[in-house]
């Protein structure tokens, strides 16, 4: 017995150590969306609070592609030692273990969860050039005129805008095709051009080009209007009765993140959100912040993941 404590005390010390004097170096947060994106943006905005916290540079690396998955994988296959997270969202641990049958990772099983960052609306973004329309039951009426002629643009197969307009097809019974890009920048440009007819779009990324007059925002996917926007009706109470989508960004970090590691990161994205300053950068984005513990957030990740499951199979959204 004496041997096996002996034993014990010598795997548990050096880890609890190595947390107690975590972290000595620069963190890595991985996303698997571009820069300029809207997860981009939040990322940047919670940085320097970070950086203050624990002394260290904190690194964003962009790793886009398969819908963030090629960034999940990188980050679930990582040493959990406290140097390498990804900020992921509601899409990459929720839409895509639904969408991906062949995920080389579990959404669940495969990582921390470190805690939830925001809350994002959606809001339906149309360029005029394209659909000359005035409100949501104006843009129904016409493309439900002409079946099969317009295009809508995601920020990539399986995102959480691909899913929230493909809701919104099924819902307001609509026929438009798909447009997937590799992220929101590329996606925006799309609408922008005119190669598109519109997007839903998160607001923050919006709101530049609607401030400038050059797309028209329409309605916003969640249950209430967005502070920023108040104009804005909701999906909802502009036509499609009972619509709601939106979406959440989170930090998670690879499985087996030793726990007292783990809270110190979840303390410091607490001391981040509560900041008022950024409170009130987010809400002038049309978000808002969302503080959960390890538990809360492992329960959000796991609530979404079926959720998201159940809106791929009613709309049946493919990756194809």
């Amino acid at each position: 017995m004496f041997r096996f404590l002996l034993t014990a005390l010598a795997l548990v010390l050096p880890a609890a150590l190595h947390a107690q004097d975590w972290p000595t170096k620069p963190i890595t947060i991985d996303m698997g969306f571009p820069a300029g994106s809207g997860v981009d943006v939040v990322a940047r905005m919670l940085q320097p609070s970070l950086e203050k916290t624990f002394g260290q540079r904190l690194v964003i690396d962009y790793k886009p592609g398969a819908g963030g998955n090629v960034a999940s994988e990188l980050v679930a296959r990582a040493a959990p030692d406290g140097y390498t997270f990804l900020l992921g969202t509601a899409a990459t641990h929720g839409v895509n273990a639904a969408l991906y049958k062949r995920l080389s990772f579990d959404v669940e099983a495969d990582f921390t969860p470190v805690s939830s960052l925001n809350d994002v609306s959606n809001v339906l973004m149309i360029n005029p050039n394209v659909i000359d329309a005035g409100s949501v039951k104006d843009f129904i009426a016409k493309v439900k005129a002409a079946p099969g002629k317009y295009n809508y643009a995601s920020t990539g197969n399986g995102t959480g805008t691909h899913l929230a307009f493909a809701e919104f097809v099924h819902k307001a019974g609509l026929d438009m095709v798909h447009v997937p890009y590799k992220g929101g920048p590329e996606a925006i440009q799309g609408v922008l051009a005119g190669d598109v007819c519109c997007i839903f779009n998160q607001v923050q990324t919006a709101l530049p080009h609607w401030r400038a007059g050059k797309v028209r925002l329409l309605g916003v996917t969640t249950s209430k209007r967005v502070p920023a926007i108040p104009d804005i009706p909701t999906i909802d109470e502009a036509g499609v009765a009972g619509y709601e989508s939106y979406t959440w960004f989170g930090i998670f970090a690879p499985k087996g993140l030793p726990q007292p590691i783990a809270q110190k990161m979840n303390a410091a994205l607490k001391v981040a959100l509560d900041d008022p300053e950024t409170q009130k950068k987010m809400a002038d984005l049309g978000n808002t912040p969302r503080y959960e513990t390890l538990e809360q957030f492992k329960a959000t990740v796991h609530n979404d993941r079926l959720k998201w499951a159940e809106v791929v199979k009613t709309v049946g959204a493919t990756i194809d």
